[in-house]
């Protein structure tokens, strides 16, 4: 018997619906449950074919956990060593390079020292910055925003350098990113699941967490969304995400893609209502199902981003074409704004 387990912790909507879909299905040697741990014992199996994981990146232990089951042979979804891995800096400079826009971003560093160090730990960093340079190149209005980590926690929207130099005095040890603010006439918010499934979503980021996907507008371009489409397939494929969603504010008919580090993302059926919800279940328990067949013991199960390959491989990226993320006509243009996770 090959068990599916779900890895999760507060949320229950959509756990409890994906192992109830999965057991409806009732697939021959196939079975779901919630994960149980009483016991972590090193290159010690946990008894589960897959792992879907929905809690990890706030619980250390479940992390570690994950990543003994993965060397044990079970496919966790998402690979807990490359999610260990990647933050929004690295992501925004991968989709550069294989031609996907992104805002224009800046690394910060932390404006207190980190535990154990002190300014001698430094002696590589100018002091100070080249302030000028980095504000002419995000240019304001920016967002500010940790470099790491996920949600609306500890992100600014700033007017000019003073209102930077105010807020970052607060951030203590974070690492922060600046970034353009990307003035939109449509957003979208993508589910990508198995690198393959894709479901585009409109969305307002201004609206109150529980309206955000009630938009009301004319329909979008197909073109736009096929283009869409496409890039959110291109950044999960190259991430190796297997559970991801990717945000994109389109400014001049140009899809640029603002959050897409997002692999435990939302998918309560009160925030996301109530036919995405229909969806993102069926769809993972479909793709719990697939990866639970080609599950083998004893070996490797884990999806690895075209990125880790063409490393390995000593293939270098190649960057294709894409149109410009910044323009002058778009800095101009007044629309809608979000603030950027």
């Amino acid at each position: 018997m090959k068990k599916i387990g779900i890895l999760f912790g507060q949320e229950r909507s959509f756990p409890e619906a994906v192992i109830e879909r999965i057991n409806q299905k009732a697939e021959k040697g196939i079975v779901a449950e919630a994960v149980k741990i009483d016991k972590i014992f090193q290159n010690a199996a946990l008894g589960y074919s897959v792992i879907i994981d929905r809690i990890s990146q706030d619980v250390p232990f479940y992390r570690a956990s994950l990543k003994n089951a993965a060397i044990t042979g079970t496919a966790v979804i998402n690979n807990p060593f490359w999610w260990s891995a990647d933050e929004k800096f690295f992501n925004n400079a991968l989709a550069e390079q294989i031609g996907v826009p992104v805002p224009k971003t800046a690394l910060i560093p932390s404006r207190e020292h980190p535990d154990g160090t002190t300014s001698e730990s430094f002696s590589n960093l100018a002091m100070p910055l080249d302030w000028d340079a980095i504000f002419e190149y995000t240019g304001f209005p920016a967002y500010m925003k940790p470099y790491d980590g996920g949600g609306w926690r500890d992100v600014y929207k700033l007017h000019d350098k003073e209102d930077f130099f105010d807020k970052h005095s607060g951030t203590k040890q974070l690492v922060m990113l600046l970034q353009e603010e990307i003035i939109f006439e449509e957003y979208f918010r993508c589910y990508c699941i198995g690198g393959k499934h894709v479901r585009i979503m409109q969305y307002d980021p201004r609206n109150p967490h529980h309206l955000r996907y009630a938009t009301e507008g004319k329909s979008p371009d197909p073109k736009l969304l096929k283009t869409v489409e496409e890039y959110t397939l291109k950044l999960c494929r190259y991430l190796g995400y297997d559970f991801n969603t990717v945000e994109f504010a389109v400014r001049d008919g140009v899809p640029i893609a603002i959050d897409f580090c997002n692999p435990a993302p939302d998918a309560d059926v009160k925030s996301v209502g109530q036919e995405n919800f229909d969806w993102v279940v069926e769809t993972t328990a479909n793709y719990a199902i697939e990866r639970a067949k080609a599950q083998k013991d004893g070996q490797d199960n884990l999806t690895w981003g075209e990125y880790i390959k063409a490393s390995v491989g000593g293939n270098p990226l190649i960057a294709k074409s894409a149109p410009k993320a910044t323009t002058e006509k778009a800095a101009a243009k007044p629309k809608k704004t979000t603030p950027k996770k």
